[in-house]
């Protein structure tokens, strides 16, 4: 990941983004990056060569949602070098374009827009599906923990033949920088089809603790290089269970800081929906959880 490029927030003055605004600060913090703070005021279409959605580098005065993000930011002594950017044009393409040149998006899970009923926003599962860097979303109050506070735990959702280097690498790096604990999360299928005595399945299907050696085995593989050459000092936990990871994942993040999964190649397509296990934990996570694409 390129070390120069900035954290960028997204910010429309609504207590969800101000919560992601205090995470991504102390993200840019941690990494040693500059913060930048984007609000987009949404526009009337207008022809395409009149239009201009490309953010200003300075406050502007006349935004009141920039001056109470300054505001809020103020009386915070560890905030690194910030700018406040404002942009004309739809929220959701002009923060999934600005996240070609981020080396990270952090969104609230929903902003001022939308049904208050919702758990998740249309521009965090926009940008969690096709951001060109990896994406945080932090949920709202009603599914934080009260009083949590720091859990000292990064999760993992691993699934050995899918998940890419990258979401790996930035568990782990995000596990080093907080001097957290990393659990890394395997689950697997029962191997016994639904009404089917096991007794009379043919040899050489595999038991239940067959299925667990071979996931478990596979696990230590994906996970060795990273253990043993790149982040000795990281302390895992090693977890592999049947059944739902998604389901294992979100109760997992109520004693966490930040659950990792993956954007799998095989279950996104172009236009298509966000792999299965990323969408649930983004819609019931207790916890800001990172989405990782693919580069």
């Amino acid at each position: 990941m390129n070390s120069t490029l900035p954290v960028i927030a997204g910010v429309d003055g609504s207590p969800n983004s101000l919560r992601a605004l205090d995470w991504a600060a102390e993200a840019a913090r941690l990494t040693g990056a500059r913060l930048h703070v984007v609000h987009v005021w949404p526009i009337t279409p207008m022809p395409r060569a009149l239009g201009d959605a490309r953010p200003r580098p300075t406050p502007d005065p006349a935004d009141p949602v920039l001056r109470e993000v300054q505001e809020h930011l103020a009386d915070r002594a560890d905030v690194p070098e910030t700018q406040y950017l404002a942009a004309h044009g739809a929220s959701t393409s002009t923060l999934i374009r600005l996240s070609a040149q981020a080396r990270l998006l952090v969104l609230g899970s929903r902003g001022r827009g939308g049904f208050t009923s919702l758990l998740l926003g249309s521009a965090g599962r926009a940008a969690a599906m096709r951001a060109a860097c990896p994406v945080v979303v932090v949920p709202d109050e009603r599914r934080a923990d009260p009083g949590a506070g720091t859990q000292g735990r990064v999760v993992l959702g691993l699934h050995p033949e899918e998940t890419s280097d990258e979401a790996v690498d930035f568990a782990f790096a995000a596990a080093e920088r907080r001097s957290a604990e990393l659990r890394v999360v395997t689950a697997y299928p029962s191997p016994y089809p639904l009404l089917v005595d096991p007794e009379s399945l043919p040899p050489g299907h595999r038991t239940s603790g067959e299925e667990e050696a071979h996931a478990g085995a596979r696990q230590d593989e994906r996970l060795r290089p990273f253990t043993e050459r790149h982040y000795p000092e990281v302390a895992v936990d090693q977890v592999v269970a049947q059944g739902d990871v998604a389901g294992r994942l979100v109760a997992a993040s109520r004693a966490a800081d930040l659950v990792v999964v993956g954007r799998h190649r095989r279950r996104l397509r172009e236009g298509g929906l966000m792999g299965s296990v990323a969408n649930a934990v983004l819609l019931h996570g207790h916890c800001p959880t990172a989405v990782i694409p693919v580069r």
